[in-house]
């Protein structure tokens, strides 16, 4: 992955960077936490400027968040419920109550969500199905992704030759994240079945 990241930002440059940061979105697989502060080592060598770096990584995450929304908005409240309907152990209920959570903290959570590993991409898609209005949704978007992209491709710039030691880290950061969301599943799974029913939907 990071030879396939290199090769891309050696024959592209800065848009190369912020083509593997609109897939991160799309396509976990490809690590944020090496594509930025790969980029921030290619500018401290000179290979592409410190500030187009941060500003096509930051234009790759918008897309590739917008990407994910339109998904969420042509999928729909109507087709989600359809969807939950189907799931085992979830209920209708659940999605109602996770629309009203989104209605009070959306903003919140997309502006913050973009600075949390794995919910970086999902949380594009909530904000769709709800319409968040478009302005607000992109404004938030690039804020919150700006300043993710700033931390660590400047943290890349800075360390030079060692830009892998920030990988490290964030990658115990991602696995923390992702172990605290298994966990909660769990316990949804847990007090799910032994408290069934699947709910009613609310008129």
């Amino acid at each position: 992955m990071e030879r396939w990241i290199n090769s891309l930002m050696e024959a592209l440059g800065a848009p190369g960077a912020g083509l593997a940061i609109a897939l991160e979105n799309l396509f976990p697989p490809v690590p944020s936490e090496v594509v930025l502060p790969m980029a921030g080592f290619a500018s401290a060598n000179g290979s592409m400027s410190l500030l187009a770096a941060l500003l096509w990584t930051t234009a790759g995450s918008v897309a590739g968040a917008l990407a994910l929304y339109g998904v969420g908005a042509l999928l729909g409240r109507e087709r989600t419920i359809a969807v939950a309907r189907r799931i085992p152990l979830v209920k209708v209920s659940d999605i109602e109550r996770t629309e009203a959570w989104f209605a009070r903290h959306g903003t919140k959570a997309v502006f913050f969500g973009r600075m949390v590993p794995v919910f970086r991409s999902l949380i594009s898609v909530p904000a769709g199905v709800e319409r968040m209005p478009l302005p607000v949704f992109l404004g938030l978007t690039t804020l919150g992704s700006a300043i993710w992209n700033t931390v660590f491709v400047l943290a890349g710039y800075a360390l030079g030759d060692n830009w892998e030691q920030v990988s490290g880290y964030v990658s115990l950061y991602s696995k923390a994240v992702l172990a605290v969301a298994v966990g909660a599943v769990l316990v949804f799974i847990g007090v799910r079945v032994f408290r069934p029913g699947r709910g009613a939907r609310r008129r």
